[in-house]
């Protein structure tokens, strides 16, 4: 089953990201993430208030504090080059090149360590939005990428079409884009994550685009350069 959510450029108007709610300028974090941070606080409130149960209020309250940790959502200083494309996420450039369809392909694997929050590489319209179910294998392995769960959305830029996919892998297992087609993202602007481990996929016209970055590279989301136009 694959699901498209189209742009349908006749309607005119264009939509842009909702805000994001006023609590995130207090508590730097994923608003998907409050619900497992509010039942982890409140297991472990409630195990500390029972004198048999105390025993587990450290372990609870280390693991919510991890899961606080986890959906960290700092802000970012995008850079305001405009010929630059930046990371769509955290962690370790596993692959850069041409793909099978003449597309350069850079491939960024998250680690649970990892901020997962999604940023958009480039400025454009969101012009298609595509989910497909499949397998959860270990997102490092290049396979993953072609049949595991993921969510890809094609952005028109002024200077081609740009696709991004959130792949998801072994222990991930969630995908969540607030992206909708005829959404206008800003570079750098977060659109959505992926929970506990996975990789993030940016698609470039191969003639059109240069990459700045190598296998192994450590990258920051919304931060790290990984290719420049190769035109204005």
């Amino acid at each position: 089953m694959t699901i498209h959510a189209d742009a349908d450029p006749a309607q005119g108007s264009r939509n842009s990201m909702p805000p994001r709610p006023a609590w995130t300028r207090l508590l730097p974090l994923a608003p998907e993430g409050l619900p497992f941070v509010l039942i982890g606080l409140a297991t472990t409130v409630f195990a500390a208030l029972l004198p048999g149960l105390r025993w587990v209020a450290l372990p609870l309250g280390l693991l919510t504090l991890f899961t606080t940790w986890f959906f960290r959502d700092p802000e970012r200083a995008v850079p305001q080059d405009p010929s630059l494309i930046v990371s769509a996420a955290d962690g370790r450039v596993t692959s850069v090149g041409r793909d099978d369809d003449g597309w350069l392909r850079i491939s960024v694997f998250l680690n649970v360590f990892d901020v997962h929050v999604n940023r958009s590489p480039v400025a454009g319209t969101v012009r298609e939005v595509e989910y497909k179910p499949g397998e959860f294998l270990n997102a490092m392995k290049p396979l993953a990428e072609e049949v595991n769960e993921r969510l890809s959305i094609r952005l028109e830029t002024a200077r081609g079409r740009v696709e991004v996919i959130q792949v998801a892998g072994l222990i991930a297992r969630r995908i969540v884009c607030r992206a909708r087609g005829g959404d206008e993202l800003r570079t750098g602007e977060r659109y959505g994550l992926i929970r506990f481990g996975s990789c993030t996929v940016v698609r470039l016209p191969f003639d059109g685009a240069e990459p700045l970055v190598t296998a192994g590279q450590r990258v920051t989301g919304g931060v790290t350069p990984i290719a420049r136009w190769r035109f204005s």
